[in-house]
C-alpha cells in the first residue's frame, strides 16, 4: 500500500475502515465469537473487504488481548467489547512483580497471531494485513486501570518508567509476531496520549513510542499509529517518529496536520463516525467524503472514519464512501 504513495502526480486513495463490532453485525456474527475466534474475525473482516471494497485487513478486536496475556481475567459479551474484571495491578509493588508473557504461548495473543496467518492465506496481493499492538501507556491503562495510571505517572517518575517499559517489552514481541506471521503493516494503538501533555508525551510515551516503531520498522512492516482524540498538541512530535501512517480523528483539521506530517506520513481519516457516516443519509456521506477527496486527492491519504466504523452504520454509507473514490478517480 504504502509503496504506491511514492509515486509523483496524482495519489491512489486507499480505502481502509476500522471494521469490528460492523463486521460482526453484518456477518450475522456476535462479538463474542469475533474477539475470541481468529477464524471468525478474519472471516467477518473478509466479507466485509470483499463487499466493501476495502484495501486492507485487520486483526484488532479489542484493548485486551496484551492485558489477557499478563494474566488478567476477560469477560466476553455478545454484543460488546471484552472487558477486564478486575486490574491486575492493584498496588505500586506489583509493578516490579509484573512478569513478561510469551505472546505465542497466552490464548489471546496466540489467537491474534493465527489470525494475521489466516489472512495471509486467504487475501490477495496488495491488500494490507494490518497487525495490532497496544502502545505503552494504553496497555499501562488497561493494567492498572486508567486513573491510576495517569497518577502514577504524574507523582512517581521511576515506577512509571518500568511499567512503560514492561509494557514496551511486551509490545515489540507481540509485533514481532505478527510481522513474521504475515502482517505488513502494525497497528500501535495509544488512545490515552490524547489525553495527556505534550510535556507529559515527550518526557515518558515518545521515546518508548520511537523505540517501538523503530524496532517494527527493523523487521520490515509499517506501523500505523493511533491516537483517538486531538493530537493538535502532539502533533510535532509524532512527525519526528516516522510512522508511515497517522490515524487522524474527526475534530481534527486534516490540513493543519498535512502541513505539519508533509508528504512522509500518510494521514488516515476522518470522517466522523458517528455524526456522519452512521447518522447522515448515503447521499451526504457520499457529498462529505467527496468534499475531502478532492483537497486529499494529489497527497498521500487513506480514507477512513476519524476512528471505529459503528455497529449501527448503514452499509449503504460505507458504499457510499467508496463511491465517492471511485467516481473521483474516473
Amino acid at each position: 500500500m504504502a509503496d504506491n504513495f511514492e509515486n509523483t502526480g496524482k495519489k491512489p486513495i486507499s480505502f481502509q475502515p476500522i471494521l469490528m463490532h460492523f463486521a460482526t453485525r453484518f456477518s450475522g456474527k456476535t462479538y463474542r465469537e469475533f474477539a475470541s475466534d481468529y477464524r471468525v474475525l478474519v472471516e467477518t473482516n473478509m466479507k466485509c473487504h470483499e463487499y466493501f471494497e476495502t484495501d486492507a485487513v485487520s486483526v484488532i478486536s479489542d484493548p485486551y488481548c496484551e492485558t489477557s496475556a499478563f494474566g488478567a481475567k476477560i469477560i466476553y459479551e455478545d454484543e460488546g467489547v471484552p472487558h477486564c474484571v478486575e486490574r491486575l495491578i492493584k498496588a505500586n509493588e506489583d509493578i516490579k512483580a509484573l512478569k513478561r508473557p510469551d505472546v505465542y504461548k497466552e490464548e489471546r495473543t496466540l489467537n491474534r497471531i493465527k489470525g494475521v496467518e489466516y489472512y495471509r492465506k486467504l487475501v490477495k496481493s496488495g491488500v494490507d494485513v494490518v497487525g495490532w499492538v497496544e502502545g505503552p501507556l494504553a496497555e499501562a491503562c488497561d493494567l492498572m486501570g486508567v486513573t491510576e495510571m495517569l497518577l502514577l505517572l504524574a507523582t512517581e517518575e521511576e515506577l512509571t518508567k518500568i511499567m512503560l517499559d514492561k509494557c514496551l517489552v511486551t509490545g515489540k514481541a507481540f509485533a514481532k509476531a505478527q510481522a513474521g506471521a504475515g502482517a505488513n503493516i502494525i497497528g500501535v494503538g495509544d488512545a490515552i496520549c490524547s489525553q495527556i501533555s505534550a510535556e507529559m508525551y515527550r518526557e515518558f510515551i515518545f521515546p518508548r513510542h520511537k523505540e517501538l516503531i523503530e524496532y517494527i520498522q527493523s523487521l520490515g512492516a509499517k506501523v500505523k499509529l493511533h491516537i483517538c482524540g486531538n493530537i493538535r498538541h502532539l502533533a510535532a512530535d509524532l512527525k519526528l517518529l516516522k510512522p508511515a501512517i497517522i490515524d487522524v480523528d474527526w475534530m481534527v483539521d486534516m490540513e493543519e496536520l498535512y502541513k505539519i506530517f508533509g508528504e512522509k506520513i500518510i494521514r488516515s481519516g476522518n470522517i466522523d463516525p458517528v455524526g456522519v457516516i452512521e447518522r447522515l443519509s448515503a447521499g451526504e456521506v457520499y457529498r462529505v467524503t467527496k468534499e475531502l477527496l478532492i483537497k486529499e486527492q494529489s497527497r498521500p491519504f487513506i480514507l477512513s472514519g476519524g476512528c471505529e466504523i459503528t455497529v449501527n452504520t448503514p452499509k449503504e454509507n460505507l458504499l457510499a464512501m467508496k463511491r465517492a473514490i471511485k467516481d473521483l478517480e474516473k
